[in-house]
Parts: C-alpha cells; sequence; structure tokens
C-alpha cells in the first residue's frame, strides 16, 4: 500500500485484537478510510467492511480493497496489468505537472503514468475493476516518488528509488468476507455515519492542521484522470484551497467530531486519535463517554519520517526545530448498553512493534 501519513499499520493487529473481544461483529463502518489498511485487515478477517472517504483516491483505494472480491477481478486485473505494463510513455499533465515544474517523478516514470491513466480512461471497465487498476498505478507511481511519503514536497535531491522504473503489480486483492460483500462510498463522514448501519464504527479522523487532500493531491488528480490548475512549489490542485476540512482547524473540530459521534448507528465504536490532535484525551473522553462506556488504550511510538528529518521553506533550507520525536497514540474503544460489558472485559494490549 501507499505511504501514508497517519496509518495504522503499526496498530492494525490491536484494532483486530479489540474488535475480536467484543463479541459478535459482522459489519463494521470505516467513515475515514484512508488507504483502506484498516478496512483491508477487517475483510481478511471475514468482516464486512462499508468504507468512506471524500477523497476520490482514497474512496477508489477502498473500491479497491475492501469492495472488489478476488474471484470477481483477479483474471481481469492480471491480464490487464500485463497489457498496460508494456505501454510506452507518453507525455502529458503528469510530466509537465509533476515531473518539469516540480520533481516529484523522473520524467520518464511521468510519462508511463501519463500513458498508463489514458489507458485506462478508455477501456470504460467496470468500477471494481477499474479501481484495481487506478490503484495499480497510484502503488507504482509511490514505489518511484521522491519525497518522505507527503507530497506537500519534493526531495532537494533525487530519492534512490525515483530512479528505478516504473512496474505495475496486481494489488493485494481480498477474496469476499465471510460476513458479506464490502462496499466504498466518498461520502461527508457526518453523511456517511447518519446513512450507514452496522456492529462497530471504526473512526479515524483527521486531527490537526494536516489535509490529507494536500498531502496526498497527486493520487487525487491521478485517479480523478483530470488536469487542474495548480499552485505553489509542490503544485497542489486549487480545489485544496476549498475543499477544507472542519477537522483541521481548532476553531471547527469540536463541533466536527461531536457531531459525527452523535450520528453513528453502531452500538460500538473504536476511535484513533493522536495526542498531536486538537482535542486532548479528557476532552474526548467525555464526548465519547456520551454514547456509553469508554477504555483507553495508548501506545508510544515514532513520529512519520519527514517529522524527524526536519522542517524546511520552498527553497529546501532548513528553517526549524522539530519538537519531538514521539508521540502518542490513543484508542478509545465505546460501547453502549449490552456491549458496555463487553468493552470493559477487554484485556490489556501490548506496545506495537518498532519499524
Amino acid at each position: 500500500m501507499i505511504k501514508y501519513l497517519g496509518s495504522k499499520r503499526l496498530l492494525v493487529p490491536h484494532i483486530l485484537r479489540i474488535v475480536e473481544g467484543l463479541g459478535e461483529v459482522r459489519t463494521v463502518i470505516d467513515l475515514f478510510s484512508g488507504t483502506s489498511r484498516v478496512g483491508h485487515a477487517l475483510k481478511a478477517a471475514g468482516r464486512r467492511v462499508l468504507a468512506n472517504d471524500h477523497n476520490v483516491y482514497a474512496e477508489t483505494l477502498a473500491r479497491c480493497y475492501v469492495q472488489a472480491d478476488r474471484e470477481d477481478v483477479l483474471g481481469d486485473a492480471t491480464r490487464l496489468v500485463a497489457e498496460l505494463g508494456a505501454l510506452k510513455g507518453e507525455p502529458g499533465y503528469v510530466t509537465r505537472t509533476f515531473c518539469e515544474e516540480a520533481r516529484f517523478f523522473q520524467p520518464k516514470n511521468g510519462a508511463r503514468i501519463d500513458a498508463i491513466r489514458r489507458a485506462i480512461a478508455d477501456k470504460h471497465l467496470d468500477p471494481e475493476l477499474e479501481a484495481v487498476l487506478l490503484v495499480a498505478l497510484i502503488e507504482a507511481a509511490d514505489r518511484v516518488d521522491s519525497t518522505t511519503g507527503v507530497q506537500m514536497a519534493y526531495l532537494k535531491t533525487w530519492a534512490a528509488r525515483a530512479h528505478g522504473d516504473l512496474e505495475l503489480r496486481v494489488p493485494e486483492v481480498l477474496s469476499r468476507a465471510t460476513c458479506g460483500k464490502g462496499q466504498a462510498f466518498g461520502l461527508d463522514a457526518v453523511e456517511a455515519a447518519a446513512r450507514l448501519e452496522g456492529d462497530l464504527a471504526y473512526l479515524d479522523p483527521p486531527y490537526n492542521q494536516h489535509s490529507y487532500l494536500g498531502n496526498y493531491h497527486i493520487w487525487e488528480t491521478i485517479v480523478r484522470g483530470d488536469a487542474p490548475a495548480t499552485y505553489g512549489v509542490a503544485r497542489k490542485r486549487v480545489d485544496c484551497r476549498e475543499r477544507r476540512s472542519p477537522f483541521n482547524t481548532r476553531a471547527g473540530i469540536r463541533a466536527a467530531m461531536q457531531a459525527l459521534v452523535d450520528a453513528v448507528r453502531a452500538p460500538l465504536l473504536v476511535v484513533s486519535f493522536s495526542d498531536e490532535g486538537y482535542l486532548a484525551r479528557p476532552e474526548l473522553e467525555a464526548m465519547l463517554a456520551r454514547r456509553g462506556h469508554v477504555r483507553v488504550f495508548s501506545f508510544d511510538y515514532k513520529r512519520y519520517v519527514g517529522a524527524q528529518i526536519g522542517i524546511f521553506n520552498p527553497r529546501g533550507e532548513k528553517v526549524g526545530r522539530v519538537g519531538h520525536l514521539r508521540n502518542t497514540e490513543h484508542i478509545y474503544v465505546v460501547g453502549e448498553g449490552r456491549h458496555a460489558a463487553a468493552v470493559a472485559a477487554l484485556p490489556a494490549l501490548g506496545s506495537p512493534p518498532e519499524t
């Protein structure tokens, strides 16, 4: 899966243990699905997952990793990945914008991305199969980019991986979960919370000023297949300025989080939230306690690599110091009514491994 700030890769085993310990959980609503790492793991464990994210690249990842089933798409995906992977480069918007005006990719790889994206569009495929191919493309691009993992900026000198050749691979699409077929949605989180119903809702909202659209604007552009006007050194889409989330503001996050928690249609909630977020633990606990009994599990681990390197201006000059190299991720587990006993009975969890 793509490199992703806020990825729950290290916490996934603990999230699975929590869900397993809560008894009969068949359908899980994932309201901020991101890369679908959590949804993919829950599907592998047999759960039916309803994955939602308002960013189109994330909805596409969910359509690949949660909604599409291996038995339906693998044969065609394997054939088409081989066909698309053999295409020669044809420079277009991606090459001009992200290789020449910026330096996220080598031009040879930008031209391949352009050619493959056009070919996918020309095939007018079923949405699930198209999603698998688009995910194959952005994952291939991710393996040859020149960033620290976010697209706010590119490295001053080329990353070693950027010199490699773009290589398409079939994503790890899973067979249908025993609890039923998953679905992907592209709704506002509060709207999704009000519309979707399940046994458990997993919430991993943005929690500070870092916008996922701004951090992964290239994936949004590749998946949409559009050619938006851009701004800044990173050549961000202009709608990064317009599509603002209240979760990314101190002024808006409290009301947004409260509305979300109130709207959820599930008796069990699992919430991931970092100590780097705008809501402090006591405030979030009090908010969640309105829904039922609350347990909190806390994990300390290294911050993402970009934070460890330092703070630089657009000219590549170091302009600030890193305040801290570690942070704490809290997992809040909430149970209503008869489910409160299951939450109270959850065993303690060990620390996630360091990598």
